[in-house]
């Protein structure tokens, strides 16, 4: 587990903004999580997961508890999808006393056809505790099939 500092920016700065310490952490907890995720990683992915985990998901409802959430990704997604965050998209506030809320947007790939055009909306809460990260919290929402575009 990344034992990565729990500090941000003066109060000047922004703490959404790329780049500052907090965005930092969060986007490295988001990384670390979802490639044991992509790689069907489940003893790692369990330790970024809170046991008392709540998941909400627009399509599949409520997820309770670390088990559940781990045998659902096991079940769901293991050897079928690959979670991409999408660029540009990650918000990242502090909440006091806590840790963290990320905000953002991802897209889910098909592994048997390489097809990206599953999207969705995500908040992520980070409880920090005892010097490491979990995720405590997932709302997971407006997931639909990105249309092209018309050019």
């Amino acid at each position: 587990m990344f034992a990565i500092p729990f500090a941000w920016a003066g109060p000047a700065s922004h703490p959404a903004i790329a780049g500052t310490p907090l965005t930092v952490t969060i986007a490295a907890q988001d990384s670390a999580l979802f490639n044991a995720y992509n790689h069907c990683d489940l003893v790692t992915f369990a330790r970024y997961i809170a046991p008392d985990i709540e998941f909400y998901h627009d399509k599949g409802g409520l997820t309770l508890g670390r088990a559940n959430m781990v045998e659902s990704i096991r079940h769901a997604i293991c050897g079928k999808l690959r979670r991409e965050l999408m660029p540009g998209t990650l918000e990242v506030y502090p909440i006091k006393d806590y840790g963290a809320v990320e905000i953002g947007e991802h897209r889910f790939c098909e592994l048997s056809t390489g097809r990206c055009d599953a999207v969705g909306r995500f908040i992520h809460l980070w409880r920090y505790r005892n010097g490491s990260w979990q995720l405590s919290r997932v709302i997971s929402y407006d997931h639909h099939k990105e249309t092209a575009s018309p050019g």
